[in-house]
């Protein structure tokens, strides 16, 4: 590895982990962050007492801030240290810090601005993997090609990953979701500044450490945060920043879709309610706008999937700050 290769560890409650991870990381690694995020263990007063690898830095939050907040002062600290690529590894052990240099190559060999596990890309893993992790990350998955626009990746809620630092400081961090919805909105935001983004085959462990996420909590406030993404992504890149004829596409589509489907909804009703059957000329005018509507809507689909970003920007990024250092 040629670049400075910093990692940022948020911490809460993995005391009884955070040692071990920290002494897995290779000798590649130039700066480690051990963020305490208000952890109730001290973990960053317990790494500073009993850890004694020079690498090491501990951050403080003074307020729990989720592990998206823990992310960002790690991400800011590295970006003020000078560092190149920085990986996000979790302190609870279930990443191997031995798959670090598959996440960093693709950045240091200009093919990607931004790495991420994934767990579902070889199915020997999948048997090691709890079945409700299993289906609650596949439905996850298919809302967050939706809302982030990255339909070739997977597994979003994987938080094993690596960033340019110039990309991750072009990211408007003030405005990115600070807990468990981070790395699903992290990919909404990566798709706004059009980063290229790559999948990073990889197991997982999972021992004795406990989840602080709820399921039934997080399902519709996940849910919700996605719509909106989607709303904004579609908007951004559809009609504020470029008009094409996908823009035209989803808005011809869309009202086609929704005059059949409320038109057709009212003759059906009004059919029941005076008990006789529906003029066949009536059901087509209902079902041609729908059946037409769709494949308008598919047609804005498939220009979307073919509009994932695939021209890494951290190098015109970089050569842009190098520029306005410069000055």
């Amino acid at each position: 590895m040629t670049g400075k290769v910093a990692v940022v560890i948020p911490s809460y409650k993995v005391r009884q982990h955070i040692l071990g991870v920290i002494s897995r990381i290779g000798a590649e690694v130039w700066r480690i962050y051990v963020v305490d995020d208000a952890c109730p263990e001290r973990t960053g007063d317990f790494v500073e007492e009993r850890c004694r690898d020079p690498r090491v830095r501990v951050l403080r939050n003074a307020e729990n801030l989720g592990v998206g907040g823990a992310v960002l002062a790690g991400y800011r600290g590295a970006i003020a240290d000078g560092a190149d690529i920085i990986v996000k590894i979790d302190g609870d052990g279930q990443m191997d810090p031995g798959l670090l240099p598959s996440f960093v190559a693709p950045i240091e060999d200009g093919q990607a601005d931004y790495t991420k596990g994934n767990r579902f890309y070889d199915m020997t893993y999948l048997s090691r993997m709890p079945v409700i992790r299993l289906l609650g990350n596949a439905a996850l998955s298919f809302m967050s090609k939706l809302s982030s626009g990255y339909w070739h990746v997977f597994d979003p809620t994987n938080g094993y990953t690596a960033i340019h630092a110039a990309v991750a400081s072009h990211l408007p961090m003030d405005k990115i979701s600070r807990r468990y919805f981070f790395e699903s909105d992290m990919l909404f935001r990566l798709n706004i500044i059009r980063a290229v983004i790559v999948d990073i085959p990889m197991d997982a462990v999972y021992g004795n450490e406990q989840s602080n996420l709820k399921i039934r909590m997080a399902a519709w406030e996940f849910l919700l945060k996605h719509l909106r993404n989607l709303a904004k992504r579609v908007f951004y890149n559809y009609f504020l920043r470029d008009m094409a004829l996908a823009s035209l596409e989803l808005i011809v589509g869309g009202a086609l879709f929704a005059f059949g489907g409320v038109f057709g909804t009212m003759q059906w009703l009004r059919a029941a309610e005076l008990q006789r059957p529906t003029p066949l000329g009536t059901i087509m005018l209902a079902a041609l706008p729908v059946l037409l509507g769709i494949q308008l809507l598919l047609a804005f689909v498939g220009y979307d999937i073919a509009s994932v970003p695939r021209h890494p920007i951290h190098r015109r990024l970089s050569l842009k700050s190098a520029r306005e250092r410069a000055q």
